[in-house]
């Protein structure tokens, strides 16, 4: 497997920081280069007393993109030991936005974390990590939430 470009999702949540950790120690290993990619996920309109739409203001936009780049950095300065590293962050649903920016990347391998939810809510709201898997042209390596680094 040749890994030039590997694309590393992430949140604001322990699982990602695991992927992010895992995804940096793959790129070492095969010198690959790095992105980093965040999605800002739409805020839904309210909807008024009186049925109408109301807007959705664009500083709240401004400022998600903001923390975005805030978390990026955090990450790349935590994990990326000197690994050069793209920022992609960009408006979209979670896994719909991973696989553009993966494809426009022109990724060869996705790293995401996953949470490991069972159940009703995984039933009701389903995989972003499951998502990207089946729907990616490229590998996918899911990094569970319950991995811990052997020493």
């Amino acid at each position: 497997m040749n890994l030039k470009k590997i694309l590393i999702a992430v949140d604001n949540s322990t699982c990602s920081e695991k992927a992010a950790r895992v995804g940096y120690e793959v790129a070492k290993t095969f010198g690959a280069e790095v992105a980093l990619v965040n999605i800002i996920e739409p805020v839904p309109a309210n909807v008024n007393p009186d049925l109408t739409l109301a807007p959705v203001f664009l500083e709240n936009y401004d400022n998600s993109e903001e923390n975005s780049h805030l978390l990026l950095k955090e990450i790349e300065s935590k994990y990326s030991g000197g690994i050069a590293t793209t920022y992609l962050s960009i408006i979209d649903s979670a896994a719909h936005g991973i696989i553009q920016q993966s494809d426009e990347y022109g990724s060869d391998l996705i790293v995401i974390g996953t949470y490991g939810r069972t159940g009703l809510y995984h039933f009701l709201m389903g995989s972003v990590a499951e998502h990207v898997a089946r729907k990616s042209a490229c590998p996918v390596l899911i990094v569970p939430n319950k991995y811990e680094e052997k020493p």
